[in-house]
C-alpha cells in the first residue's frame, strides 16, 4: 500500500518486510538475473565493496555506497530515490559497477573511489547515468556549493542562485565534470527528473516517505 505501491525494494524505509521480499523476488525474476543482488547498506559515503569473492549473497549487507566485480554472475544493484545511480562497465566487457551519488558522495568522491576499485583505465570506462532530481527541483544552502567548489572552482558553473538565497544544484553537470576530469570519455543517460515525474519514480525531496528503485548491473 502507499506509499510503497510500486514495486519498493528498500527494506529501511518502513515498508513491510514481506512486501519487500516479494518485490526484490519479482526484479530477480523479470530481469532473469543470474543469482540475487548484493544489496548494501547504502549511507551517503565512498566505501566500495569489491564482489569477487564469494559469500556476498549469504552475508549481512555490506556499509558501502558502490559494488564492482570481474565475476560472471555476481549483481552490483544501487537504491535510490533521487540520488543518482552510476553504472560502470568495461569497454572490453572484464567488469562491471555501479556507485550511490547523491551530493555527499559525489563531493566525497565515491565515483573516484569506485573507478579505482574497478582497476580499469578510465578511457576504457562506459558509464550511465541514472535517474535523478534535476536541478529545478534541488535547493541547497551554501554548505552543499562550498563542498564542491572548494576543491574545484569550475563547479560553480553547476549551481544557480535563486531567489531565496540558496542554489538550485545540477548533480547531473557534477558527476560528469567529475568523471571528465578522471578522464572518462563515454558518459551516458542524464535527464531525467525524480522529483518532477511521479508516475515514473520515488522522490524523496517530492514525497518524504517513499519507496525505493534499483539499478542493476552485472555480468554473465
Amino acid at each position: 500500500m502507499a506509499p510503497y505501491d510500486s514495486l519498493n525494494v528498500g527494506s529501511h524505509v518502513g515498508d513491510a518486510a514481506e512486501a519487500v521480499g516479494e518485490n526484490r523476488r519479482r526484479v530477480r525474476e523479470y530481469l532473469r538475473l543470474p543469482a540475487e543482488p548484493v544489496w548494501l547498506q547504502q549511507v551517503h559515503g565512498i566505501a566500495v565493496v569489491d564482489l569477487n569473492g564469494s559469500g556476498h549473497g549469504t552475508a549481512a549487507a555490506p556499509r558501502a555506497d558502490a559494488a564492482v566485480t570481474r565475476v560472471g554472475g555476481q549483481v552490483c544493484v544501487i537504491q535510490v530515490a533521487d540520488c543518482m545511480p552510476v553504472l560502470f562497465a568495461a569497454r572490453d566487457g572484464s567488469a562491471v559497477g555501479a556507485a550511490h551519488a547523491g551530493w555527499r558522495g559525489l563531493a566525497g568522491g565515491v565515483l573516484e573511489q569506485t573507478v579505482r576499485t574497478l582497476g580499469v583505465a578510465a578511457a576504457d570506462l562506459i558509464v550511465w547515468l541514472g535517474p535523478t532530481i534535476s536541478q529545478q527541483h534541488f535547493e541547497v544552502g551554501d554548505d552543499v556549493r562550498t563542498a564542491f567548489v572548494s576543491g574545484d572552482s569550475g563547479a560553480a558553473a553547476a549551481f544557480v542562485n535563486n531567489t531565496r538565497g540558496r542554489w538550485q544544484c545540477d548533480l547531473y553537470a557534477l558527476a560528469r565534470r567529475r568523471l571528465a576530469a578522471l578522464g572518462v570519455r563515454d558518459v551516458f543517460g542524464g535527464g531525467w527528473c525524480t522529483y518532477a515525474d511521479a508516475p515514473r519514480f520515488f522522490s524523496f525531496r517530492r514525497d518524504g516517505q517513499c519507496g525505493r528503485m534499483a539499478a542493476l548491473i552485472w555480468l554473465e
